[in-house]
């Protein structure tokens, strides 16, 4: 069976060790397979590679120096443990891709198992906080300006959602991926039958590619980035959000400022978004290592190396960033300061304009048709904006003779009651699950 990790065990799925563990047990496993389905292994050499199969991460390091070649390495290393004869046996008709690909699939499997963990973990603090502040009033904004009334929770609820979206897409990814090879140098299975090769894929929890060359097409893997970089996209977009509603002049929600913590070196009064901007800062990395994917997707005939550095570097970042990413993010959910005070405080500033709408819908209620209904609403809106005395958007509509043709002053009020904005809440967060 493969190893199952916890996320703080996120970067050990990604050493040397045990990368080389996954090799010894697909050897292990061909070895098995071309025993039991084939006779072509006897069993008393199947039971010596059995008993004696292992490795030193040191001394293939030591052999590898001198190959340059670190499957070679490794092989010859474990030929020292299991002895000349048995070990001839050892990678018979498979090339060094058999191995590497297989293992990253089960490495990019096991990684996907501890990110969908995390994006639970993470859905299950914003469901929280969402049916905490259900009936939270605040202003919802379009193009940074106030357009109507939503709720924080509603807010909260369209995050939830999101991630649900990143959890469906990592669990697709997590099946993608599960594809291995061990059909030789060209992909053929000239040197190494499909019945085995199917055993020791299903043995891993993989199941064997339909076809390839000596590589698995790459665009498997870039499927399992985009997964990837989407997910660390939703968080750089909630970690925007939430730094533009913590601004001084918004202030609606604020990351926890720990005691003792210390904003600036120059400004003592500083309680600045840190971690959101970091996450922010951590989901450009990714989307970097997105593109460098896409262009792996192209090799030369069928197979050049080009991929192979590459890979080294963003499959292990990502994945380890992404953990971090997911568990950070739900760390500053929970700990996020709502201040439902400055929230209706704010709705205030726009004295009134959020209810346009509602007036613009009631005048053609009235038969008044809709060109002639949006300017006069508009009309008493921009008097409302720029008027100097302070007097809102509800006054002008009660000055305005043209409105008062339509809507004595209670009819007027009535379009004033917020409440009318939030009737199909809870059938929402029933939708949601919430």
């Amino acid at each position: 069976m493969i190893s199952r990790y916890s996320r703080s065990e996120m970067s050990g799925i990604w050493t040397e060790q045990n990368k080389l563990t996954i090799w010894l047990q697909i050897e292990v496993l061909a070895c098995e397979g071309r025993h039991k389905i084939l006779g072509e292994i006897p069993a008393k050499d199947l039971a010596i590679i059995k008993k004696r199969a292992k490795f030193n991460l040191e001394r293939c390091r030591e052999i590898e120096k001198r190959t340059n070649h670190d499957v070679i390495a490794f092989l010859e290393n474990v030929a020292e443990y299991v002895g000349k004869q048995p070990a001839r046996h050892i990678h018979q008709g498979l090339t060094s891709s058999d191995l590497l690909d297989t293992t990253l699939a089960v490495q990019m499997r096991q990684s996907a198992e501890i990110l969908l963990l995390e994006v639970e973990k993470l859905r299950v603090e914003i469901a929280k906080r969402a049916r905490e502040h259900q009936f939270t009033p605040m202003m919802g904004r379009t193009h940074g300006v106030h357009a109507e009334p939503i709720t924080f929770g509603l807010k909260m609820a369209l995050m939830y959602d999101e991630f649900g979206r990143a959890f469906r897409r990592l669990a697709l990814a997590k099946e993608i991926v599960s594809v291995g090879k061990l059909s030789g140098a060209v992909g053929t299975r000239a040197h190494f039958h499909p019945k085995v090769e199917e055993y020791v894929c299903r043995k891993l929890e993989l199941y064997p590619a339909v076809l390839a060359t000596q590589v698995v097409q790459r665009d498997i893997h870039a499927d399992f980035m985009s997964a990837i970089a989407l997910t660390a996209a939703s968080i750089e977009r909630w970690c925007t959000e939430f730094r533009h509603l913590q601004r001084t002049e918004v202030l609606e929600v604020e990351e926890y400022f720990s005691e003792g913590q210390k904003g600036s070196s120059a400004m003592p009064h500083k309680r600045n978004p840190i971690t959101a901007e970091r996450l922010c800062g951590l989901a450009r990395v990714i989307r970097g290592n997105m593109v460098a994917s896409l262009e792996n997707i192209s090799l030369w005939h069928e197979r050049d190396i080009s991929h192979s550095s590459v890979e080294r570097i963003i499959l292990p970042d990502s994945c380890i960033l992404l953990d971090y990413m997911l568990h950070e993010l739900a760390h500053l959910v929970t700990k996020l300061k709502a201040y439902p005070e400055n929230m209706r405080r704010n709705m205030t500033r726009s004295k009134g304009l959020h209810n346009s709408q509602r007036v613009l819908l009631a005048l053609t209620d009235k038969g008044l048709p809709r060109k002639e209904a949006y300017e006069l609403v508009q009309e008493c809106a921009m008097s409302a904006w720029r008027d100097p005395s302070g007097a809102n958007f509800e006054d002008h509509l009660n000055r305005n003779v043209k409105m008062r043709k339509f809507f004595g002053s209670e009819e007027i009020k009535h379009l004033f009651d917020d409440s009318a904005h939030f009737c199909h809440i809870r059938q929402t967060f029933k939708r949601l699950g919430l």
